[in-house]
């Protein structure tokens, strides 16, 4: 569990090659001096990604609108994308909706088979209870296979694209942090146990206490030195699980 101190660009590429890569860039939205979109760690990070391995990128879909081309001019490409919907969020505008949900976007290296990447499906346990079939897609998903599974009795059923994880608002140590929570269902999802999940944007190090709860290995890289020493104090204070033992 390490976080480097500098830019993510000099000194992430040499440590890979990661299982998954986790990226939560400034997206360009606001005026504040810190919220510049970064330019050339796209594709440095598809280098430095293992073939069965992917990228999950938080973003807003205006910043993705705007960079969604860098993506696939770096050999990127697209997956998926989840919904993280929060309880509280941001009114930019006063004649617009509050926008309450952040995008995070999966993508994997173009010469893989997106059957050769690794993910392990997640499911929650809250499915009704009956048996749940889906026997074939609609006729708007044109050829896209039909996919299948079976719940009984109110067992589990795929994770839905929308992921309601409440933000950190009131005790956050970075203007932009993420759930916990949130990070370690991408985590578990993306990466196999073991395995090198590369932090990119580490900021507060909220990805490094997922990977330690979840038993993946981390590497994170961020720019400002005192927000690294907060995160690196942040990941020391999560204990580890030890098998066996008294209480």
């Amino acid at each position: 569990m390490t976080i480097l101190i500098g830019d993510c660009r000099d000194l992430m590429p040499a440590r890979g090659p990661f299982d998954l890569i986790l990226a939560d860039p400034p997206y360009g939205d606001t005026s504040l001096a810190w919220d510049r979109r970064i330019d050339g760690w796209i594709a440095l990070a598809c280098a430095a990604l293992r073939p069965t391995g992917s990228l999950w990128v938080f973003g807003s879909l205006r910043c993705f609108m705007a960079t969604g081309a860098r993506f696939a001019d770096a050999g990127f490409r697209y997956a998926q994308e989840i919904v993280w919907e929060k309880q509280n969020g941001t009114g930019f505008h006063a004649d617009r909706f509050k926008r309450v949900h952040e995008l995070v976007v999966q993508f994997y290296r173009a010469e893989t088979r997106w059957r050769d990447v690794y993910n392990d499906v997640q499911t929650t346990p809250d499915a009704t209870a009956r048996t749940v079939r889906r026997k074939q897609g609609p006729p708007h998903t044109g050829h896209i296979d039909a996919g299948h599974y079976v719940s009984h009795d109110g067992g589990p059923r795929l994770m839905r694209s929308v992921i309601y994880v409440r933000n950190c608002h009131g005790r956050a140590i970075h203007p932009t942090e993420k759930p916990s929570p949130l990070l370690e269902i991408l985590i578990r999802t993306s990466c196999p146990e073991g395995g090198l999940v590369g932090d990119w944007f580490a900021g507060s190090g909220s990805a490094g206490e997922a990977c330690r709860l979840s038993g993946r290995r981390y590497l994170g890289c961020e720019i400002d030195a005192a927000m690294a020493d907060r995160a690196r104090a942040r990941i020391a204070a999560v204990l580890p699980f030890h098998d066996g033992g008294g209480a």
